[in-house]
């Protein structure tokens, strides 16, 4: 009896001994790739001994996956009703904390796209234009809405390639796969991707808000590098970033 307890208790040491070893893992949505790689460079520099990882996809995809015991500790979402239903369900040690809102953008690497029109979409020469898929990518969700009301979906249908986020979606442009793309300002302005094509901004009265916010997962209650860094989005540093990247931050 008293070998079991022993063993036991070793077990929930080791146990205890790995967790904090693990890294903090951020799920981000994909708009968030250049923004995010420089916010967290900044924050290492500060905190060497801290170690976070972070990975970038679908929103939507990440929000099922957290519901399903993915092992993230925050969680940066490209559509803020997501970690609104987390919270409701249960799955939030904090509040839903605003951070950004985004704007969507004509991109092309082969047309310069600043002399472009989401009308122009309609043109034969653009066979192939990439979005991200509207089923679980807000961006995806956004770039329907403008082209329904400027009356283009239907007609465009059949010449979309879907990315899976919005990253996925530059990607296909830039791979040749589609000649045009709706993707995300944040991605366009990265200097590897300005230097390749200009950009032209979708007017944000075709669609809604791509208002976005983040939370501590229930997983990282007790986290402090989460809560950290968590308060890091909102340091100068950070907003200047989110600023330089395009964003609309909270309260400007």
């Amino acid at each position: 009896m008293l070998f079991r307890g022993l063993l036991g208790l070793t077990l929930l040491v080791l146990m205890g001994t790995l967790q904090a070893q693990e890294p903090t893992r951020i799920a981000a949505a994909a708009d968030l790739r250049f923004a995010m790689d420089e916010i967290l460079e900044a924050y290492q520099e500060d905190h060497p001994d801290r170690s976070i990882e972070v990975i970038y996809g679908s929103s939507g995809r990440f929000r099922a996956q957290i519901e399903n015991g993915a092992p993230f500790d925050l969680y940066f979402s490209a559509d803020i009703e997501y970690p609104r239903m987390l919270e409701e369900r249960g799955f939030a040690a904090s509040e839903v904390i605003p951070y950004a809102i985004g704007r969507i953008v004509l991109w092309s690497n082969t047309v310069d796209a600043s002399e472009l029109t989401l009308e122009d979409l309609s043109r034969p020469e653009f066979r192939r234009i990439a979005i991200a898929n509207p089923r679980h990518a807000p961006y995806g969700k956004r770039a329907e809405e403008a082209l329904r009301a400027v009356g283009l979906w239907d007609e465009l249908v059949p010449r979309f390639v879907f990315g899976e986020n919005i990253a996925h979606a530059l990607q296909l442009v830039e791979s040749g796969a589609a000649q045009v793309g709706v993707v995300a300002l944040s991605l366009a302005l990265n200097p590897h991707v300005r230097d390749q094509g200009p950009y032209y901004l979708i007017d944000d009265d075709l669609h809604n808000p791509l208002e976005q916010g983040f939370i501590i997962t229930r997983r990282a209650a007790d986290n402090e590098t989460a809560a950290d860094f968590a308060e890091y989005m909102n340091a100068p540093t950070s907003r200047a970033v989110m600023r330089a990247y395009g964003f609309i931050l909270p309260g400007e």
